[in-house]
C-alpha cells in the first residue's frame, strides 16, 4: 500500500512540473512574440523599452497603436550599424526617434515626427550610422534633455 502512494505522489508530481512548465511555456508566447521588454536610460532617465530585433517586427513597430505609456518605447535592434531611415506609415501617434551608434551615443535625434497622412510617407533619414534606434513619445527627447553625444545606458537584456 505504502510503495502504491509513493507511486502515486511521483506521477502527481510529474504532472504538475509538466503542467508548471507548459503554462511557463504559454505565457512566453503571449507576452510579446519574442520581443525582450528591459531599459534604455540617458543621463539617469530611463524608458521601459519592448526590444524589436526581427524584420518582421522591426518593420511593423509602433504601426496601430494608438498609445504609448510616457514612460515607454520601442527599441530597434540591428545586425550591423548603418544609415537607417525610418518613417510614419500607419503610426498613430507622433514620436521623438533617437539613433544610438554602437559605442551606445546618441548620434542623431529627430523631434516629433507626426503620423504620416500622405502617400507616400515621406522617410527619416538621419544621415549618420547607428546600430539601434529608439522611439518614444514626442517631447521626451527635449524632456529628459537629450543631445547628441549622450551615452545610452543598456540596462536588462537588450544586447544579443
Amino acid at each position: 500500500m505504502a510503495k502504491k502512494k509513493r507511486k502515486t505522489r511521483k506521477h502527481i508530481m510529474i504532472k504538475a512540473i509538466i503542467a508548471l512548465f507548459l503554462l511557463l511555456a504559454f505565457t512566453l508566447l503571449l507576452v510579446g512574440e519574442g520581443n525582450r521588454a528591459d531599459r534604455v536610460c540617458f543621463n539617469g532617465n530611463c524608458f521601459k523599452v519592448e526590444v524589436v530585433d526581427t524584420p518582421e517586427a522591426r518593420q511593423k513597430g509602433l504601426m496601430f497603436r494608438d498609445y504609448l505609456p510616457g514612460d515607454e518605447g520601442m527599441l530597434f535592434v540591428f545586425e550591423e550599424e548603418w544609415i537607417y531611415s525610418f518613417w510614419m506609415k500607419n503610426t498613430l501617434i507622433p514620436l521623438d526617434m533617437i539613433w544610438i551608434n554602437s559605442g551606445l551615443e546618441v548620434v542623431h535625434i529627430h523631434e516629433n515626427a507626426e503620423p504620416c497622412k500622405e502617400d507616400p510617407c515621406p522617410s527619416i533619414n538621419p544621415g549618420v550610422p547607428a546600430l539601434y534606434v529608439l522611439e518614444v513619445n514626442a517631447g521626451k527627447a527635449r524632456e529628459t534633455g537629450l543631445s547628441i553625444g549622450d551615452k545610452a545606458d543598456f540596462r536588462g537584456n537588450i544586447l544579443p
